[in-house]
């Protein structure tokens, strides 16, 4: 499996406060993580960039082939402890950055098989023949509200506070983060992104255009059409294939 990945401004932001990273780590393993900071001009972008160091460095170093899943699960689980941590830490050394944080998905994919761990509201989904279903859940106040029946799917897309999340990596001096495995069936593709993407495009919107260019281009593909209709945030695509 190979994997692409473009990120963009967008629009009406100055500055890229997302970050990610594409990496194979051998011929059957390939390491993705796509963060999306927060916290003021400068602190998202630092949030999101030792998130990539942090975990990318300690995945690069620690993994080796025939690692058990659960091997790989701590893996995973651990670099992103150890991203909190460090953005934590330099948020409380430093009053201009005290605000500052950032979403991630990690993923390892190990001979067809994804691990992945996720904290915040950037997303992961499954693509097949059938369709595209989302493979995270949102850590988000509104999702919350969808769980107890307080708004539906529909009416949680244009709340207000869609945009208040309720985990995210230097928040506090600990995190937790969500896991999950699934097998890729021949001609799944994953595809990885910001709400920069998913707030700006419908969910049968984004499918059609997956399913009708090559993969290599989708991520330049998304990011224009996000643009094309608002781009009012930074919007970062990484597809696996």
């Amino acid at each position: 499996m190979e994997a692409y990945g473009k990120t963009d401004a967008g629009r009406l932001r100055n500055s890229n406060q997302d970050a990610f990273i594409c990496a194979r780590l051998s011929e059957s393993a390939l390491f993705c993580a796509v963060c999306d900071g927060m916290g003021g001009v400068n602190g998202g972008n630092v949030a999101s960039s030792i998130a990539i160091k942090v975990i990318s460095d300690r995945i690069m170093d620690l993994y080796r082939d025939g690692l058990s899943s659960n091997s790989i699960r701590n893996l995973l689980e651990t670099a992103i402890a150890a991203a909190n941590i460090e953005i934590y830490d330099s948020a409380m050394a430093d009053e201009n950055l005290r605000e500052m944080g950032t979403t991630v998905v990690a993923t390892l994919v190990v001979d067809r098989r994804l691990h992945l761990a996720h904290v915040g509201d950037s997303r992961a989904y499954l693509v097949g023949d059938s369709g595209m279903v989302q493979i995270t859940k949102d850590h988000s106040v509104v999702q919350a509200m969808v769980e107890k029946g307080q708004l539906t799917q529909k009416e949680a897309q244009n709340h207000p506070r869609k945009h208040f999340i309720t985990r995210a990596l230097g928040a506090e001096d600990t995190v937790e983060c969500d896991y999950c495995e699934q097998e890729l069936d021949e001609g799944d593709r994953v595809l990885i992104c910001t709400d920069g993407l998913t707030n700006m495009m419908e969910t049968d919107e984004i499918y059609r255009i997956i399913q009708s260019v090559d993969t290599e281009s989708v991520p330049e593909r998304l990011i224009h059409e996000a643009n094309m209709v608002g781009g009012s945030d930074n919007i970062t695509v990484v597809v696996i294939a």
